[in-house]
């Protein structure tokens, strides 16, 4: 038997993105956001969620860009760190030792360390409740090399992005290989 928890914001999992943009003076920042994922394969965009008080958020509206930097297991408590303070009050990249890194295509700096990254340019915002959604057309996708499968894709296991469980404010990680997408199914499928 299922139990009722009321409309909550308990999906599961959620991602840990640092959200990278320059701030209003040009200096790079970052922040974790929970709330985001892709939004259209065509064109390839996704979508994130952040209040409008943040500090990111003034400097990705400024310079039409931000990257996503996708967290991985190893770095956790830097993630963590850069989602308990603001950029207006602290240089994150210096108290965690992490490297803010220029794109070379869209406007906003990246986390050097962080081993996958998307690079955006600001599409559209939406404003929802407390949080506007902002929508990016990536432009490019950057990993690092020992951690793709055939040279082409991100390789989940070696990446370990961190995951984020709202309810109960932990973080995860992600577990073994399960099956091959659009195969396993194919046995309920009428020949």
């Amino acid at each position: 038997m299922k139990k009722s928890l009321g409309p909550k914001t308990l999906a599961q999992p959620t991602p840990v993105w640092a959200i990278g943009a320059y701030d209003e003076n040009d200096t790079p920042n970052a922040m974790i956001a929970a709330w985001g994922g892709i939004c259209s394969s065509d064109p390839a965009s996704l979508v994130v969620s952040l209040r409008p008080s943040r500090h990111t958020y003034a400097g990705i509206l400024k310079h039409k860009a931000f990257t996503v930097s996708v967290c991985p297991e190893y770095l956790a408590a830097e993630a963590d760190y850069l989602g308990m303070v603001s950029g207006k009050k602290e240089d994150k990249f210096t108290v965690t030792g992490l490297t803010p890194t220029p794109s070379d295509c869209v406007k906003a700096p990246y986390i050097e360390e962080f081993p996958l990254v998307i690079e955006c340019e600001l599409t559209g915002t939406y404003e929802l409740g407390i949080h506007t959604l902002l929508m990016g057309a990536i432009k490019d996708v950057k990993c690092d090399d020992d951690k793709l499968v055939d040279g082409k894709f991100p390789d989940t296991e070696k990446i370990l992005p961190l995951i984020f469980s709202p309810g109960t404010r932990s973080y995860h990680t992600v577990s073994k290989y399960v099956g091959q997408g659009f195969g396993m199914g194919k046995k309920y499928m009428k020949k």
